[in-house]
C-alpha cells in the first residue's frame, strides 16, 4: 500500500514538474508575436530563474533525477521568456 501511494506522489510530482515548465510556453509565444514586453516584469523572471537553478542543483545534490530534469525544463522555459524581454524591451 505505501509503495502504491509513494509512486503515485512521485507520478503527480513529475507531472507538476512539466506542467510547471509548460505554464511559461504562452508568455513566450505571447512576446515573441507581439514584440512587446508591457507588463512583463524581468525581476519577476530573473528571480524564477535564479530560483530554478539552485533546485536543477539541490536535484543534482540529492540525486533526485524527477526534481533534477522537471526544474531543468523549467528553467529553459522560463529562460526563454527572459531572453525575450531583454531582447524586446530594447526596442
Amino acid at each position: 500500500m505505501r509503495e502504491s501511494i509513494e509512486y503515485f506522489i512521485e507520478v503527480v510530482f513529475g507531472l507538476g514538474m512539466f506542467i510547471n515548465a509548460v505554464l511559461f510556453i504562452p508568455q513566450a509565444i505571447k512576446i515573441y508575436k507581439t514584440k512587446n514586453t508591457d507588463g512583463v516584469s524581468l525581476t519577476t523572471f530573473a528571480g524564477f530563474n535564479t530560483i530554478q537553478l539552485f533546485t536543477v542543483l539541490h536535484g543534482y545534490i540529492h540525486q533526485d533525477c524527477i526534481l533534477m530534469f522537471g526544474s531543468t525544463l523549467s528553467l529553459i522555459c522560463c529562460a526563454t521568456v527572459t531572453f525575450l524581454i531583454i531582447i524586446y524591451k530594447k526596442q
